[in-house]
């Protein structure tokens, strides 16, 4: 446990991680999974034992996989991302194949040499919210059709 500056009480940091009900993933500069939290599970499907030490390809959709891997490539060597503040919104897959809509941010970890050793992601389901929004837009879009007739 770790007392904090601004607070007298102690947390649990990895009681913290478990319990917390967004998906806490982290991989390594290989981009290989070390953490998936409970809340993983739920949203993607995959168990711990399955996602541990797999490529995060299991959840990032084949037709996105390059440009994934090339941003991480850059994130991963300048030790920089904009994606610490702003969140990022991107499809991913399911387990059983089905698209998600997720949104995330993310936090470098640095090892004793400054050095990028991991990258922390705090992911939320997205995908009903998506939909809603995508439903909504298409049906003002044929009003606006309607209209113009």
């Amino acid at each position: 446990m770790t007392k904090t500056n601004n607070l007298e009480t102690p947390i649990d940091h990895q009681q913290l991680v478990e319990v917390i009900g967004d998906a806490v993933v982290v991989a390594d500069t290989s981009g290989a999974i070390t953490l998936w939290n409970p809340a993983a599970e739920r949203l993607f499907g995959f168990t711990q034992a399955e996602a541990l030490g797999n490529s995060l390809d299991l959840i990032i959709p084949e037709r996105l996989r390059e440009r994934h891997w090339a941003g991480y490539g850059k994130t991963m060597a300048s030790g920089e991302t904009r994606y610490a503040h702003d969140v990022l919104r991107v499809p991913a897959v399911h387990k059983d194949g089905r698209a998600l809509s997720i949104a995330f941010t993310v936090a470098l970890l640095y090892g004793s040499q400054h050095a990028v050793t991991a990258i922390a992601a705090v992911i939320r389901d997205e995908t009903q919210s998506f939909n809603e929004k995508r439903d909504l837009l298409k049906r003002l879009a044929e009003c606006e059709g309607n209209k113009a007739r």
